[in-house]
């Protein structure tokens, strides 16, 4: 007895806008994908029965991302037990992911990180902006045994998923796994970005003039209010007494942060499952979160803008996630005096 994708996938490669709507990206992708992971997850025919192909099991996969349908009903459509299911997507998932994220989501060099403030003030008009940074929260089962501390203020329980993005709306790295219970600003502090960001050892590149000027600045990411005010870090002044000048800064700030929102907005259009509870363990929705971020990476790359979700996203027409989970504040961060100063080079420059 055959499922959904013996009796749609042929039929779907034949109509390449039919394909894009119901797996989510191009027939080419998919190829591609495919071909990239087919060793891994390909099983070894036995006497007593064929094995699930490997062009199956991704399609599986892709459905439960692009769906969030219960194990329980993607086995209906599918044919197969659910425990079948559960299994072919974990596999499936961590195999995506370890074998693209090297090419998709390598760790920034200082040459890469470069190019990335060229195109962030080419396209946002923010000078030396390394990556525009957020988190947002991914609804999980209750994990046994944790008590309250994936209970996030929204009433649900979650991972955090903290994100850096390019100015092409893509991830240059991300961090899952902190508990929801957790502020913006507190899952930055425990990630491992701010270890090594703090400690020098992230390929931060070196300071650099703003344009047409002598002052020179370090690199930064940009956050909002959440993150706190590190030289590496610009977030926007309080709301409460601000001037000009530094409302023109936040402005031109919030303007360029726009990226991480938009990436976030995209990979939530496109993979349904992140508005619903991931139905596994914390450890396995970790690989599931990880490799919806990788497929992200790949579609921009791959597809760009004729990505369908990337275009409801840039015209509007679907919601952000920044609607449904507005992050929580952290209050009363003590900022350097170091780190005022360069925000203080950064209001000026603007004001040119």
């Amino acid at each position: 007895m055959y499922g959904e994708y013996h009796h749609l996938y042929n039929d779907l490669r034949k109509s390449p806008e039919r394909f894009f709507e119901y797996l989510r990206m191009s027939v080419e992708t998919y190829d591609f994908i495919l071909c990239k992971i087919s060793h891994r997850i390909k099983k070894k025919t036995t006497n007593f029965k064929k094995p699930i192909s490997p062009a199956e099991r991704l399609y599986v996969t892709i459905r439960y991302l692009s769906t969030g349908l219960s194990f329980r009903n993607l086995a209906f459509s599918m044919r197969m037990g659910a425990c079948t299911i559960a299994k072919i997507i974990h596999e499936t998932c961590q195999a995506i992911w370890e074998e693209l994220v090297n090419e998709f989501m390598p760790v920034p060099t200082k040459e890469h990180l470069e190019k990335v403030a060229i195109d962030y003030y080419k396209r946002w008009g923010f000078p030396n902006c390394v990556g525009s940074i957020d988190g947002k929260h991914c609804q999980i089962k209750c994990p046994s045994h944790s008590g309250s501390s994936h209970f996030n203020y929204l009433k649900y329980f979650s991972l955090v998923l903290q994100g850096v993005a390019d100015a092409d709306k893509k991830f240059l790295t991300i961090e899952v796994g902190a508990r929801g219970k957790q502020s913006d600003g507190g899952t930055f502090a425990s990630s491992e970005l701010f270890y090594l960001i703090d400690n020098d050892k992230f390929n931060m590149p070196p300071e650099k003039n703003l344009p047409g000027t002598n002052i020179k600045v370090p690199h930064v990411l940009i956050g909002d209010e959440a993150y706190p005010l590190k030289p590496y870090l610009m977030r926007p002044f309080p709301s409460r007494g601000l001037n000009a000048a530094t409302e023109n800064f936040n402005d031109n700030l919030s303007r360029a942060r726009k990226c991480i929102e938009c990436t976030f907005g995209i990979l939530r259009a496109k993979w349904r499952l992140l508005g619903k509870d991931i139905e596994v363990s914390s450890k396995k929705a970790i690989i599931i979160i990880k490799c919806m971020c990788i497929l992200h990476n790949i579609i921009r790359e791959k597809d760009g803008n004729s990505d369908l979700d990337y275009c409801n996203i840039m015209l509007g027409t679907e919601n952000t996630w920044e609607n449904e989970t507005m992050v929580q504040r952290a209050r009363g961060a003590n900022a350097l005096q170091r780190a005022k100063d360069i925000r203080n080079a950064f209001v000026d420059y603007f004001l040119i």
